[in-house]
């Protein structure tokens, strides 16, 4: 098998495949058609989640192939909790993938119907699903170490989302305050954010470590819920209480575009408050001891600043110094391969800037 990751020749190739590929318009005939469990990981990943792809790709080859694996199967448990509407079904199908490597090799879970998909973006994740086991190949031949550590991760990541899918559907539709939708991030990316630390830190793992890591996944995130907020309106869901008249359609009207403008502007300002615990997490864990961590750690966390920045424009607040574009993101990130310095600066220059945006979006919009 072609190694992944780039300590081999195909890093670069990896890197270059995952901005470019067209996430909203998948080659869903090419992907079908792939037969080699490596490649067909590879180019799974973007459309996974292109921005973790990135940092992912950056790993040294063993940790990449690991951590390649284990997003995957979290991408699935997402698909399940996407696609499948009936909250009973979704719990049972939830339980039953974060049961299926009690056995070993692990079952084939059940193909989604296609109808469930509402667009490509859905069908590529329900192709994922149905080609499972070719993800479970490469699976097969990761350490045993990291098998475990990736069997916990979608255990307890199940575990999460069948808590949320119940908390749901008893509140008819919302989380009803923050205490929840920390709980439900924690869950969703808190544990992946865990689990890739443990698999790539140089230092012991604490408790503290380990809450510092949950910070930071919170502000990941809520990068998505705060993009999303409209998308989840429409299908039923809303992750503040104050969206609970709007569920079921898009928002129109001035009432609930401004409420939706003010919940977005609230989860923001939450996540960015958030922004200390990355420095945190990176010096506690001695991220930048090695080239290709702590680069992948600067490129999330440019990534990160480069949604809220767009996000934050959107609610009328000014766009601060973050990059621009992915590809201004990773010419200010590879550099970090060359220094452990310079990535210091990095940090210290983005934390600057999202701190600041926390200020400002804590002052009213200009009329």
């Amino acid at each position: 098998m072609r190694a992944l990751g780039p300590s081999s020749d195909l890093g670069p190739v990896l890197l270059l495949r995952g901005l470019t590929v067209d996430r909203s318009r998948p080659d869903l005939d090419s992907l079908a058609a792939e037969r080699d469990p490596e490649r067909f990981v590879q180019r799974m990943l973007p459309h996974a989640a292109r921005s973790f792809a990135a940092s992912i790709v950056m790993l040294p080859r063993r940790q990449a192939k690991a951590a390649s694996v284990a997003y995957l199967y979290c991408r699935m448990l997402d698909t399940y909790e996407d696609l499948l509407p009936d909250p009973q079904a979704r719990i049972r199908e939830l339980g039953a993938f974060g049961e299926r490597f009690a056995t070993d090799p692990p079952p084939l879970p059940p193909p989604l119907p296609l109808e469930a998909a509402g667009g490509d973006r859905d069908r590529v994740h329900l192709l994922l699903v149905e080609r499972c086991g070719l993800v479970d190949e490469v699976y097969a031949g990761l350490d045993p170490a990291d098998r475990a550590l990736i069997a916990g991760l979608v255990r307890d990541m199940a575990a999460g989302m069948s808590w949320a899918t119940r908390a749901f559907a008893e509140q008819g539709g919302v989380l009803v305050d923050e205490g929840q939708l920390t709980r439900y991030c924690r869950a969703v990316i808190g544990l992946p954010t865990v689990f890739l630390l443990e698999l790539v830190s140089a230092s012991e793992f604490t408790e503290a470590n380990r809450e510092d890591a949950m910070l930071v996944s919170e502000m990941v995130q809520l990068a998505n819920v705060t993009r999303d907020i409209e998308a989840d309106l429409e299908r039923g869901v809303g992750y503040h209480p104050a969206l609970s008249p709007y569920l079921g359609a898009g928002p129109s009207g001035p009432e609930a575009l401004a409420t939706v403008r003010e919940v977005r502007r609230e989860l923001i300002g939450l996540a960015l408050s958030r922004t200390p615990a990355y420095r945190r997490m990176y010096e506690g864990l001695a991220l930048d001891a090695k080239p290709s961590v702590r680069t992948a750690a600067i490129v999330l966390l440019l990534f990160t600043s480069l949604h809220y920045r767009g996000s934050a424009a959107s609610t009328g607040y000014p766009p601060w110094s973050s990059p621009r574009s992915r590809g201004a993101v990773l010419a200010r990130g590879a550099p970090c391969l060359l220094t452990a310095g310079l990535a210091d600066r990095t940090l210290r220059a983005v934390e600057r800037d999202l701190l600041r945006a926390a200020a400002d979006l804590a002052q009213p919009v200009a009329s």
